[in-house]
């Protein structure tokens, strides 16, 4: 099993209480540790400009910016955002960013695209909020754009959403267009959502990777949806690596878990949020399938392994003030589940061998 590891940036209330001064150097600092720890196979970013659970006025740092920034500072990990709003941008020109971006890192960038959904966040930018068709319509151009792109330096599409003509894209992602069992797009494509009619056939048509429900029902009922669309289309289903988020909540023992519990329920009353979405937001940490000790947290990531889940992005809220939770995520989870080799690494690292 592969994991990532969300950098705090803000859109979660995980900056709130730190200068904005300071912001950068958190996430700087928090993207060179993962860096160097080898069982983190990458770092990632949600694309949202407002926070959540509502709308304050807490700091929140745009994506594909951090995307070029964290490339300058790291140079194994992988970099992703989960997921890029595809109406946000013009598919032309978020396929020409990725494309520098994936030139700055030397050939690690992944590409998470969705329809979106945060309906206050896109009428706050003057993008509307078209119903859920026209929104996956431009999914579907957007990706088949950004393919083209890059892995023929030029795209052409007279399309209902996007009508493209020759726009180029030089030079192309260094990651070519030779990814093994890939869907050929350059840049590897995460198709997030568990939509059951469309997204998850734009997902059959286009990912590399999928990424939607991580509960453990969830996630066998949306990749048996994903299965019958690759049928349909003649794809590979094996070929398309699956991939929930997951908060994390850990503790030595019960006790411990709860304090952390206590602690997220504190913080987000310092965000100035009301009783009824504090209590809301601490009860999707609660009921969480990642929360507990290492060995439940264990447990519940090899029955989801079972299940076909290989790729879990990890979330903990705390990471900005706190790095116990994370440690000992990595000391007594990260070296139960994975490649053998880094496991051994990762032991020795972790005790200062």
């Amino acid at each position: 099993m592969k994991f990532g590891l969300f950098v705090p940036q803000g859109w979660r209330h995980d900056l709130v209480g730190i200068d904005p001064t300071q912001h950068w150097g958190v996430m700087a600092g928090l993207a060179r540790r993962a860096d160097g720890i080898e069982n983190w196979s990458s770092i990632w970013v949600y694309d949202h400009f407002h926070p959540v659970p509502r709308p304050t006025e807490a700091g929140v740092h745009e994506a594909w910016s951090l995307m070029a920034a964290f490339a300058g500072v790291t140079g194994r990990v992988r970099l992703g955002q989960m997921c890029t709003c595809l109406s946000y941008r013009e598919p032309t020109y978020l396929a020409k960013v990725a494309a520098t971006v994936d030139a700055v890192s030397e050939g690690r960038l992944e590409m998470g695209i969705g329809a979106g959904w945060y309906e206050h966040e896109w009428r706050a930018y003057g993008y509307g909020f078209p119903g859920a068709g026209e929104r996956l319509g431009r999914l579907r151009e957007g990706v088949e754009i950004m393919r083209q792109m890059w892995t023929t330096g030029s795209a052409t599409l007279d399309g209902e959403h996007y009508q493209v003509d020759g726009a180029m894209c030089f030079p192309r992602p260094l990651q070519g267009d030779a990814l093994p069992g890939s869907q050929r797009n350059g840049i590897p494509m995460w198709v997030a959502g568990g939509g059951e009619r469309k997204t998850l056939r734009i997902a059959a048509e286009y990912a590399d990777y999928t990424n939607f429900d991580g509960s453990p029902e969830g996630f066998t009922h949306k990749s048996e949806i994903l299965e019958q669309h690759c049928r349909d289309v003649g794809r590979d289903y094996g070929k398309i690596v699956r991939s929930a988020n997951y908060n994390v909540v850990i503790g030595r023992d019960e006790a411990e878990v709860q304090e952390r519990l206590a602690w997220i329920r504190s913080h987000y009353e310092s965000a100035g949020l009301p009783a009824d979405v504090v209590d809301s937001t601490v009860k999707q940490f609660e009921d969480g399938p990642l929360v507990g000790t290492p060995e439940q947290i264990v447990e519940r990531l090899r029955d989801l392994e079972s299940r076909g889940m290989t790729y879990a992005i990890t979330y903990f809220v705390e990471q900005a003030y706190d790095l116990t939770g994370v440690q000992l995520f990595e000391r007594d989870v990260l070296p139960e589940l994975g490649d053998t080799e880094q496991h051994g690494h990762l032991w020795h690292l972790l005790r200062g061998e």
